[in-house]
């Protein structure tokens, strides 16, 4: 196996990468190649890369996890108003290639570059074909990409893994929407993977590693997709 089970895993608290220490309490693997396999047992385990610079590709598995349960939404009042004005059209995997590109080039407060490289967008759009991977995304009345959403279903949950918006309130109308397809599907809720100022005003809440586990493997016991 690729991947130790997060359950059963010792999480060291420093390990040594050539000359660098670097605290690992999050994470259980590194330099693991991101084939398509690969991303569906971790992600299967409720693990996820995460690339950083000058280091071996990491895997993590965060000892806080984001959530959001579907019972706990908040929908913001100015955020519903937009909703029901209806400026924009929502699709599911019409244009996977399009939604990374943009997340790649998105400018993030705090955050010099991207870790969506050149072979993240390889390795998830190969993931996509796979069946694994999906995006959904936001039009504007002229036929224009003006914000949208990428992830991976782990077997009855989806995993968010980066949004953009060119227009204002696209991204969260088009995670809005997502949430409601999945709801048609069964789902309960959707892993935001770490906590921003956006998904906490949405209700999501931040739970422990055993707890996401739990609630990931009780996820895929129904054996359903996510999306």
């Amino acid at each position: 196996m690729a991947f130790p089970d997060p359950q059963e895993y010792e999480f060291p608290s420093v390990v040594r990468i050539g000359d660098q220490y670097l605290s690992s309490e999050d994470v259980v693997a590194f330099g693991i190649e991101p084939t398509v396999e690969n991303l569906i047992e971790a992600y299967s385990k409720g693990i996820f890369p995460w690339p950083m610079e000058g280091v071996p590709l990491p895997w993590f598995c965060p000892r806080r996890r984001a959530v959001i349960e579907f019972t706990e939404l908040r929908v913001p009042r100015s955020l519903a108003k937009e909703r029901r004005r209806s400026r924009f059209t929502f699709t599911i995997d019409a244009d996977f290639a399009g939604v990374v590109r943009e997340c790649a080039l998105s400018v993030r407060p705090g955050q010099d570059g991207t870790w969506i490289t050149s072979e993240v967008v390889d390795r998830y759009t190969e993931l996509h074909k796979a069946g694994h991977a999906h995006s959904v995304e936001a039009w504007d009345a002229d036929g224009n990409l003006a914000g949208g959403l990428y992830g991976v279903d782990a077997g009855g949950v989806f995993c968010g893994e980066s949004m953009f918006f060119r227009q204002p309130n696209a991204s969260k109308l088009a995670l809005l929407y997502l949430i409601d397809h999945m709801k048609q599907k069964g789902a309960t809720w959707l892993d935001c993977q770490v906590m921003t100022p956006h998904m906490r005003a949405l209700g999501a809440v931040e739970i422990s590693r055993g707890e996401f586990l739990e609630m990931l493997a009780g996820s895929r016991a129904c054996s359903r997709k996510a999306v």
